[in-house]
């Protein structure tokens, strides 16, 4: 996936921005219009759209509208245009931020450094060294990945919310497979061993999941 798209018509800026922007370590995708924007969304999609509204064409309005019908990507407005009725028309169809060209390159930078952080902790729950990205699925310990099913990894992130609490076997059994699950109870045993296998040092000493004889268990972390 592409860090950061560019929609921007004037070709020397959009060449300047996008050399600073890799020269931070971003991958960096970039549209002269609105029709090619969307078409590189959709394909390779983005993690920050920086939207400039005058565009041959459709206009930056137009492909801020679109995008937000179909994902939550942040949008930066990037713009000459400064009357009061443009502005509102950006933020209430959904973008970010709306920023007046020419700009501060460095509060343009500081601006998005801001939205990537924030974003990668609503995508990451971490306790110690277990990471969650719960955008992809994916699971690291210490920095590795961890590679989990699709069940082993939403019982872990219900364990991990719950941290310090005890959680039942029912309560599990039910959050991850449901009351009418044609499973047996006897699967959220076997699940918690194969996190046990992937996760603590000694499978058969735990730690972060404790078990709680007769009731459930309980993530310590």
């Amino acid at each position: 996936m592409t860090d950061i798209l560019i929609v921007e018509d004037n070709k020397e800026l959009s060449t300047l921005l996008c050399d600073f922007l890799r020269a931070e370590g971003y991958v960096v995708s970039s549209a002269d219009s609105g029709e090619k924007a969307l078409a590189l969304f959709e394909k390779y999609g983005a993690r920050l759209v920086l939207l400039d509204i005058n565009l041959p064409g459709m206009d930056g309005f137009a492909v801020c509208r679109r995008i937000r019908e179909q994902d939550n990507t942040p949008i930066l407005i990037l713009t000459a245009r400064v009357d009061r009725e443009d502005k509102l028309n950006g933020l209430i169809l959904g973008a970010d931020d709306y920023i007046e060209k020419p700009y501060d390159i460095d509060i343009l930078l500081a601006k998005i450094k801001g939205i990537f952080a924030r974003r990668l902790a609503l995508d990451n729950l971490t306790d110690g060294d277990i990471t969650l990205n719960l955008a992809d699925k994916s699971v690291t310990l210490g920095g590795s990945p961890v590679q989990m099913t699709a069940k082993e990894f939403e019982l872990l992130h219900l364990l991990m919310t719950n941290k310090g609490q005890l959680m039942t076997k029912e309560l599990l059994f039910n959050k991850i497979w449901g009351a009418d699950s044609e499973s047996e109870p006897q699967t959220l045993t076997v699940h918690i061993k194969w996190l046990r296998q992937k996760l603590e040092k000694d499978p058969k000493n735990p730690v972060r999941i404790q078990t709680v004889w007769g009731k459930g268990y309980r993530w310590e972390g």
